[in-house]
């Protein structure tokens, strides 16, 4: 199966929500689906009786969905974005390697 990349997920799901779906409504849609992802979760660690209709993967599919989407209609690069933000972190705890040092890694691997 071809590896997806963010920059092709973002372009689909713009062009896909592109007309007719706000910033706003897109968020809202994410934040029912991080409820049910609680939901799933509450029911895997016993917290809460489980129906049998318990799917993390398709919870988590739903949240990266609309996350993307949110970046995709407003034009953010995520792949930049996450690379820049992990730098910042890797700094503010003084970790290492960072994001974009361990890809480096892995492509010399290859």
């Amino acid at each position: 199966m071809k590896q997806l990349t963010f920059l092709e997920l973002q372009n689909y799901l713009a062009l896909k929500y592109n007309e007719g779906r706000t910033s706003t409504a897109l968020f809202m849609k994410l934040v029912e689906e991080i409820g049910e992802v609680a939901e799933v979760l509450n029911k895997l660690e016993g917290r809460k009786k489980n129906t049998g209709n318990t799917s993390l993967e398709s919870e988590l599919v739903d949240v990266i969905h609309y996350a993307v989407a949110i970046a995709g209609i407003n034009n953010i690069d995520l792949t930049r974005a996450i690379i820049n933000k992990d730098k910042e972190a890797a700094i503010k705890y003084n970790q290492s390697p960072n994001l974009e040092e361990f890809i480096a890694k892995q492509n010399k691997k290859d």
